[in-house]
């Protein structure tokens, strides 16, 4: 089971996170980033889940990297992802620095693959060439993720340096494994640009993903790629690999994709695969593009 985006800070998210359950005492939960801002919060839902499910696995979104306001961790950047790291690995919670474990049950054998890869401004609007020109139109249209002040890069100059490096360590980590076991690779970030394209302000596309990843889904045998971030909750396919988007999102996103018919139905089996009921197309202009809604700090 996989879900991303619960973001705990909202009393009404805490509540519906608190009440989920596994199905059997076997299964695994996937939380594919976002778990929270603060420290303390993250833990607790680490805490919570691990003493619920056979198997806890986390890869880090945007929100854990931030050094916000309220926190009382001043730690930043590559400091704060180990602080993270170690408590996870402290509760048993499984972590891209750990091996990736093996999912043996129904649908498997698979290796399950948390990574953390995140942007480096990449996604960028046809015609547009440099990081430096897309932020500038960024910076016009008052669309710029709050991630510009509160994710700090440290010991990295930039996110995209870190990015970089990051993409090193994990393609060598994923290269290493075994060739005849199928994976499953989570990322809070997509690891293609194609779930980006229904953004309703497409230039936020700059903080969710790189292009180095494109064929990662190909090249490392994925039978599912797990993703969160665009708050756009679907299942889509390219070149033949299942794409799972597991936001929860905010409470406001919620309840317009309610009105849509598409309530928040709790985590997504991953494996088995079990095909979901042919649904309409995305809400235009509500869920389907409110990650990006809100002018100038957007997160």
């Amino acid at each position: 089971m996989a879900v991303s985006d619960v973001h705990v800070g909202y009393p009404d998210n805490r509540r519906i996170v608190e009440a989920i359950e596994p199905t059997s005492p076997d299964d695994w939960l996937i939380l594919a980033g976002d778990v929270a801002e603060l420290a303390a919060d993250i833990t607790a839902i680490w805490r919570l889940f691990a003493e619920r499910f056979a198997k806890v696995i986390w890869v880090p979104g945007n929100h854990e990297l931030w050094t916000a306001k309220q926190e009382t961790l001043r730690l930043r950047g590559q400091e704060r992802y180990e602080y993270l790291v170690e408590t996870a690995r402290g509760l048993g919670v499984v972590t891209p620095e750990d091996p990736f474990p093996v999912w043996t049950g129904d649908g498997g054998p698979a290796a399950i693959a948390p990574l953390f890869v995140p942007y480096d401004y990449t996604f960028r609007p046809g015609g547009v060439d440099s990081k430096a020109e897309a932020l500038a139109i960024a910076r016009e249209t008052g669309v710029v993720c709050t991630d510009e002040w509160l994710l700090h890069p440290d010991p990295f100059p930039t996110i995209d340096a870190w990015s970089r490096a990051r993409v090193t360590l994990t393609e060598k980590r994923l290269a290493a494994l075994d060739p005849a076991v199928p994976t499953v690779l989570v990322n809070h970030w997509p690891l293609v640009r194609q779930p980006t394209d229904i953004l309703r302000y497409p230039i936020f596309a700059l903080w969710c993903g790189t292009t180095a990843t494109a064929d990662w889904h190909r090249r490392f045998r994925a039978t599912a790629a797990v993703y969160g971030h665009l708050h756009i909750p679907r299942t889509t396919w390219y070149d033949d690999v299942r794409f799972e988007e597991v936001s929860m999102g905010y409470p406001r996103e919620r309840v317009a994709w309610e009105a849509y018919g598409r309530p928040f139905a709790g985590p997504r089996q991953i494996l088995p695969h079990v095909p979901e009921p042919a649904r309409s197309s995305s809400p235009g202009g509500s869920p389907a593009g409110g990650r990006a809604a809100r002018p100038v700090g957007r997160g």
